[in-house]
């Protein structure tokens, strides 16, 4: 038996990929029920190797590309692809993206409008980049602590596991030497006069910006990363700005409706990439940060690797 504390992202990645393997796992979480205190639920849910490879390692792309498949197992993947754009003041940001991050191809202004007909005629140019997908994260969750009960695993919600545990996926409650929150801002808008089917980014150089379709009208918006441990609602100057950036996107943003807002803490060490390390004798998997479900996949098949078929007596397993 091989248990497993905390059943959000990570832990419930971690415990389908043993229980593949043919392990028996049992997983506790303090919280009620899958996503209700997972940092995760305000992720994206972006599946783009190649747009992190902007600001992120080359690996990340090697060990991101096969998530999309992944996860299309468990749980509904949009496979539309990213759209990148800028404004015409920062066309030079979209030039500099596209030297940093490969798998894209160009588009004139008609072959934005065509992707998106939402945006057509609001961007000169972007970025296409063809093979990402997305996913809500939310139902993903949900859907992974499904498939890890019909597998045979067993999920103790409302129980704190008891030391020692074979896996630590706790992410800022394991209180590892290194490991700092970063902070997330989100908001989740209705726009019912606005038509967006893939996850779009707009490159702006103080308020990026990228925007998730949820179905329905409903997007999710984001941008903000902050070095910060407050778990304090988003500011009123930081959501403002938020807001900006999507109302230079599609200007019917003005009219969305505010659906939800929300900050979460996650945990990232000093580069930003996830460590399968030892911590006082147990494993753990922490340091997800912005690569969540797009590194979650490769990172579990890692911690298979060392805790199936027995555990091993090596102490740290970097990116």
């Amino acid at each position: 038996m091989i248990t497993i504390a905390g059943a959000g992202l990570a832990g419930l990645v971690c415990a389908l990929e043993l229980l593949r393997r043919g392990a028996q796992v049992t997983l506790y979480d303090p919280s009620g029920g899958p996503g209700e205190a997972s940092v995760a639920r305000f992720a994206g849910g972006m599946l783009a190797p190649w747009c992190e490879c902007e600001s992120a390692e080359d690996a990340v792309v090697a060990l991101g590309a096969t998530a999309v498949d992944w996860w299309a197992r468990v749980t509904p993947v949009v496979r539309r692809g990213t759209l990148v754009v800028a404004p015409p003041r920062d066309r030079a940001e979209l030039r500099r993206f596209a030297r940093r991050t490969t798998g894209h191809r160009p588009l004139s202004e008609g072959e934005v409008g065509a992707m998106e007909p939402a945006l057509a005629g609001r961007f000169a140019e972007g970025l296409a980049f063809d093979r990402e997908a997305h996913l809500d994260p939310r139902r993903a969750l949900r859907d992974l602590a499904i498939e890890v009960r019909k597998m045979g695993g067993t999920i103790r919600w409302g129980e704190r596991a008891t030391r020692p545990v074979d896996l630590d996926c706790t992410g800022i409650a394991a209180g590892l030497p290194g490991l700092r929150p970063v902070r997330g801002e989100m908001a989740i808008l209705h726009a019912a006069d606005v038509t967006i089917t893939r996850t779009v980014r707009l490159l702006h150089p103080r308020m990026p910006l990228y925007l998730v379709p949820r179905g329905g009208g409903v997007y999710m918006i984001g941008g903000t990363m902050i070095e910060s441990s407050s778990e304090r609602p988003p500011a009123v100057r930081s959501l403002s700005e938020l807001l900006s950036a999507a109302y230079t996107l599609h200007p019917a943003f003005a009219e969305a409706s505010v659906m939800e807002i929300g900050a979460g803490l996650r945990p990232a060490f000093a580069d930003n990439l996830p460590r399968i390390l030892r911590h006082d004798g147990t494993l753990c998997l922490n340091g997800l940060y912005r690569h969540g479900f797009l590194l979650a996949p490769a990172m579990a098949a890692r911690v298979a690797d060392q805790l199936v078929p027995e555990m091993t007596n090596e102490n740290i397993c970097e990116f």
